[in-house]
């Protein structure tokens, strides 16, 4: 069977991006900026960005396209007879499961804030009321199954009806909402009256910021922001790659997504910062700055109805196209595997899905005191923590050795499939720090965040 083909480039790069643009750009970054210094944090997020985020994206999409197979079996061809690397391949397709198993709940929950705000159940309410709200939906089992399942089915179901037809056609136009109404909510938040406070402390670095958070807390954070926020070490990437014309480098075509994914981030950060200076509200208020402060911020605001409701759109937007992403890993995964059809495929991973993302929503209720890591942490925090501090950076680790080392692919063979087309080309100055400096670099946040996890 020919392999199937993405229709444009621009459809490879929006999702590929959609892949990366996720919960860990419009949530995570704002809020942990806030608690990381604000500017200073962003300037050295930007080059941990350059200097490891992108020459590993484009190792997976390497593999990716000189494979033409799915994570599953991207290393068959590739490596050496009797080497290891194929372990990976499994640990791809658990890692992609994983992620789905607690991140389809999460969209879910984006979904639901933005019927609540939409029909205007958290209209009019205090900040005790809307906190309030947040823990009845934690709590009730049902309801955030029937808004998982909405994700879940929708999202297998526009993958059933092709790679072109489906998940490309409506990534570009759900891709093209999301930027159009980050646009929109950004320019309202900068013009808000008293919002140029919380601009300048996004965007104004301050090496005062930067003692008072520990340097070390502030770079480790953003190494570990810059490798989340792009999906890297499962082979998300790696499907799309395998999607991919010659006609293209491959450096060149991680920077246009690494770019895209680093603007969306950036300007949820122009969204948020300002509209909580405006009204005095903690910039740093943790997790809970987009389920209770930003609601809280939207009742004061004018038409806060409207506004509320079109960023949670724009949540929901964001979180589904990484849905739709990883999902079509999943099912590239099964068809090679068991060399069902594609639709087969689809129906037998949703019925799958739905089972397996029941733990994490019944974690938040029925399952409460279930706490398998320490006292605090629920089921979703272990699948999180499974995927986000162990199988990311070990995975990444496990393909920049694969395209480094002569026990793996080697560094000719890859750079001949990276540099094969027009674009940015890997230099062969890059050879040392690519193939000694990078593998520290991930050994280190690794180890910094289990450091981190387990303090």
């Amino acid at each position: 069977m020919e392999r199937e083909r993405l229709g444009s480039r621009i459809g490879f790069i929006l999702l590929s991006a959609g892949c990366a643009i996720g919960i860990g750009n419009v949530w995570k970054f704002p809020y942990i900026t806030g608690q990381y210094g604000g500017g200073i944090f962003v300037l050295i997020y930007l080059l941990f960005l350059v200097i490891f985020g992108i020459p590993v994206m484009t190792m997976e999409f390497a593999i990716g396209r000189a494979s033409q197979k799915s994570p599953a079996k991207m290393y068959e061809p590739l490596a050496p007879k009797g080497s290891p690397f194929h372990l990976h391949g499994w640990a791809c397709v658990i890692g992609c499961y994983l992620l789905m198993m607690f991140y389809s709940s999460v969209s879910g929950w984006m979904l639901q804030y933005f019927v609540n705000t939409a029909t205007g159940k958290l209209e009019g309410l205090d900040s005790a009321a809307i906190g309030a709200a947040f823990g009845d939906m934690l709590s009730d089992p049902v309801s955030m199954t029937v808004y998982m399942a909405i994700m879940v089915i929708a999202g297998f179901a526009i993958n059933s009806i092709g790679l072109q037809k489906g998940l490309e056609r409506v990534t570009k136009w759900m891709m093209l909402a999301l930027l159009l109404l980050m646009g929109i909510l950004a320019v309202n938040s900068i013009t808000l009256e008293g919002g140029a406070e919380g601009l300048s402390f996004y965007l104004k670095p301050d090496l005062n910021k930067l003692l008072d958070a520990g340097v070390f807390n502030v770079i480790v954070a953003a190494m570990n922001q810059a490798f989340f926020t792009l999906s890297l070490g499962i082979g998300s990437m790696a499907i799309f790659g395998s999607y991919l014309k010659k006609d293209r480098a491959l450096m060149g075509e991680s920077i246009n997504v690494a770019v895209l994914d680093t603007c969306v981030a950036l300007c949820s950060g122009l969204i948020i910062f300002p509209a909580c200076s405006a009204y005095g509200v903690a910039a740093d208020s943790g997790p809970n700055l987009l389920f209770i402060t930003l609601p809280n911020i939207f009742n004061n605001l004018p038409m806060g109805q409207f506004w509320g409701s079109l960023f949670f759109l724009f949540m929901t937007f964001a979180a589904f196209s990484t849905v739709l992403a990883v999902f079509e890993s999943i099912i590239a995964c099964t068809c090679d595997l068991t060399g069902w059809s594609r639709k087969k495929s689809c129906l037998v991973n949703c019925i799958a899905m739905l089972i397996l993302s029941m733990p994490c929503i019944l974690g938040f209720n029925v399952w409460a005191e279930i706490q398998p890591l320490k006292a605090g942490k629920n089921i979703m925090d272990l699948e999180d923590f499974i995927v986000s501090n162990c199988l990311l950076p070990l995975g990444s680790l496990t393909m920049v050795l694969f395209c480094t080392r002569k026990f793996g692919w080697g560094w000719d063979s890859f750079v001949a499939e990276a540099n094969t087309g027009k674009g940015a080309k890997v230099q062969n100055w890059m050879r040392f720090y690519m193939t000694w400096v990078l593998p520290i670099i991930v050994i280190t946040l690794f180890v910094a965040g289990l450091i981190s996890f387990f303090k």
